[in-house]
């Protein structure tokens, strides 16, 4: 099965969780964004979690179905069509074969997955099929998606096929019961160009997605370097993600915040939401395509239940930053693993 892109979108790239074990190399991790959404997205359709698919940015890609798939969207919304017709998001839908799947502008968000049954299957580099765009590494050919492209889709399981059949015969259905495509509105061939499947994350699995978020984070190392108003500030005021952010960071504006007296550091350790300072006070939230080590001061580090928050933060959107402590994060994270294996086990059962 293979996708051809019609339309490529803002800023569409394959990713998946990330190319680990290679930052002692210098290598950067990247991986998508908002990995809660893609986690779901590949739950969804059948997938290992960690299989790669598409990560949209602002304006959606146009996608033409050579073959019949199982998909699912998650993140933001998009306002997802197949052949014109509304389809659902965070549920798995079936696609004919010849149909056109289109993410238009994000209505919410910033960001969306698109998971398809088999995974995106472009080659594997250190491990992972993630795109980081500033060293032409992985996806396809290292960089975003153009028009013309053609997207190779793995090969699907057993289960993946037969929901795949039972989803056609629903559509064949609904279109035969009143003429009018039932499942999908779309006839094409006599038959519905999509059907959806009724399985779906509950809402309160879902992060707190939200345009001008409050943002949780531990204090950084260097958190007591910090002039006491700072410190303060960095809990009181709001800060508006800058148009110059990326996948590397999100530069923020607003109060800037200062060292109580000057200091020097090494270069250290930074991971995906550490919250670094530099000299003019401005701070950076790193992101998914980070480097491995910085030489600014750490202020505070965004808590890893709230990175898919914070990652669909639109520039120009205002945060603000709550303190918690550490065991406040850990417990966060462990009851969102087991939220995510409660539906794992469903998802299992359901079929």
């Amino acid at each position: 099965m293979s996708l051809e892109v019609q339309k490529a979108g803002l800023l569409t790239t394959v990713q998946d969780l990330g190319r680990y074990g290679y930052q002692q190399q210098g290598v950067v991790v990247s991986g998508a964004m908002d990995a809660f959404a893609l986690r779901v997205a590949n739950l969804l359709v059948g997938n290992a979690e960690r299989a790669a698919g598409l990560e949209v940015t602002l304006t959606g890609p146009k996608l033409l179905f050579r073959q019949e798939g199982l998909v699912a969207i998650c993140g933001g919304d998009f306002a997802p069509v197949v052949d014109g017709v509304e389809v659902p998001s965070w549920q798995p839908v079936w696609v004919q074969e010849g149909s056109v799947l289109e993410l238009k502008r994000a209505v919410v968000g910033c960001r969306a997955y698109l998971a398809v049954a088999g995974g995106l299957a472009v080659p594997e580099v250190m491990g992972s099929r993630s795109t980081f765009l500033r060293g032409g590494l992985g996806g396809l050919e290292g960089r975003a998606l153009r028009e013309g492209d053609v997207l190779p889709v793995g090969e699907m399981s057993t289960q993946q096929k037969v929901r795949m059949a039972r989803l056609r015969a629903q559509a064949g259905s609904a279109t035969g019961e009143d003429g009018a495509g039932g499942a999908g509105s779309s006839a094409c061939a006599g038959d519905a160009a999509w059907a959806a499947e009724p399985i779906f994350p509950a809402a309160g699995l879902l992060p707190a997605y939200a345009e001008h978020p409050v943002v949780r984070v531990t204090r950084g190392r260097e958190f007591d370097w910090f002039a006491e108003s700072s410190r303060e500030r960095l809990f009181q005021a709001e800060f508006a993600v800058s148009p110059q952010s990326d996948r590397m960071g999100y530069r923020l504006q607003g109060e800037t915040l200062k060292l109580s007296a000057p200091r020097e550091m090494i270069s250290e350790a930074v991971t995906m939401g550490t919250v670094q300072v530099p000299v003019e006070g401005n701070p950076i939230v790193l992101m998914a395509d980070r480097q491995t080590t910085g030489g600014y001061p750490r202020i505070a580090q965004v808590i890893m239940v709230d990175l898919p928050v914070l990652a669909g933060v639109r520039p120009g959107a205002k945060v603000r930053f709550q303190e918690v402590s550490l065991q406040v994060a850990q417990a966060a994270l462990l009851q969102r693993e087991r939220d995510l294996a409660q539906l794992r086990v469903g998802l299992a059962l359901r079929r």
